[in-house]
Protein backbone atom coordinates (compact mmCIF):
# COMPACT_ATOMS: atom_id res chain seq x y z
CA UNK A 1 0.00 0.00 0.00
CA UNK A 2 2.89 2.55 0.46
CA UNK A 3 4.29 1.86 -2.89
CA UNK A 4 0.92 2.66 -4.14
CA UNK A 5 1.04 5.86 -2.36
CA UNK A 6 4.61 7.02 -3.24
CA UNK A 7 3.15 6.05 -7.11
CA UNK A 8 0.74 8.15 -6.64
CA UNK A 9 2.64 11.07 -5.04
CA UNK A 10 5.49 10.91 -7.53
CA UNK A 11 2.32 11.54 -10.54
CA UNK A 12 1.05 14.39 -8.84
CA UNK A 13 4.60 16.28 -8.33
CA UNK A 14 5.10 15.05 -12.08
CA UNK A 15 1.88 16.47 -13.10
CA UNK A 16 2.35 20.29 -11.01
CA UNK A 17 5.73 20.11 -12.88
CA UNK A 18 4.41 19.94 -16.15
CA UNK A 19 1.59 22.40 -15.79
CA UNK A 20 4.05 25.03 -14.64
CA UNK A 21 6.26 24.15 -17.71
CA UNK A 22 2.89 24.53 -19.66
CA UNK A 23 1.99 28.03 -18.12
CA UNK A 24 5.08 29.54 -18.35
CA UNK A 25 5.16 28.58 -21.67
CA UNK A 26 2.13 30.24 -22.81
CA UNK A 27 3.17 33.47 -20.70
CA UNK A 28 6.34 33.60 -22.37
CA UNK A 29 4.60 33.33 -25.76
CA UNK A 30 1.99 36.18 -24.62
CA UNK A 31 4.59 38.47 -23.91
CA UNK A 32 7.16 38.27 -26.55
CA UNK A 33 6.16 41.41 -28.57
CA UNK A 34 9.21 42.75 -30.78
CA UNK A 35 10.66 46.59 -30.29
CA UNK A 36 8.37 47.46 -32.96
CA UNK A 37 5.35 46.33 -31.43
CA UNK A 38 5.92 48.06 -28.33
CA UNK A 39 6.97 51.24 -29.97
CA UNK A 40 3.56 51.42 -31.34
CA UNK A 41 1.49 50.57 -28.32
CA UNK A 42 3.31 53.31 -26.43
CA UNK A 43 2.76 55.76 -29.27
CA UNK A 44 -0.86 54.73 -29.59
CA UNK A 45 -1.42 55.19 -25.61
CA UNK A 46 0.42 58.25 -25.46
CA UNK A 47 -2.15 59.58 -28.49
CA UNK A 48 -5.05 58.50 -26.53
CA UNK A 49 -3.82 59.84 -23.21
CA UNK A 50 -3.39 63.47 -25.51
CA UNK A 51 -6.96 63.19 -26.14
CA UNK A 52 -8.17 61.72 -23.07
CA UNK A 53 -6.53 65.42 -21.70
CA UNK A 54 -7.94 67.52 -24.62
CA UNK A 55 -11.18 66.15 -23.80
CA UNK A 56 -11.40 66.70 -19.79
CA UNK A 57 -9.65 70.42 -20.39
CA UNK A 58 -6.65 69.89 -18.94
CA UNK A 59 -3.64 71.16 -21.03
CA UNK A 60 0.00 71.52 -19.29
CA UNK A 61 1.19 74.75 -18.79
Amino acid sequence: MRRAWKWLGLAGAVGVAAGGVLVARDQRQRNSYSADDVRERLHRRHAEAGVRDAADGDEDP
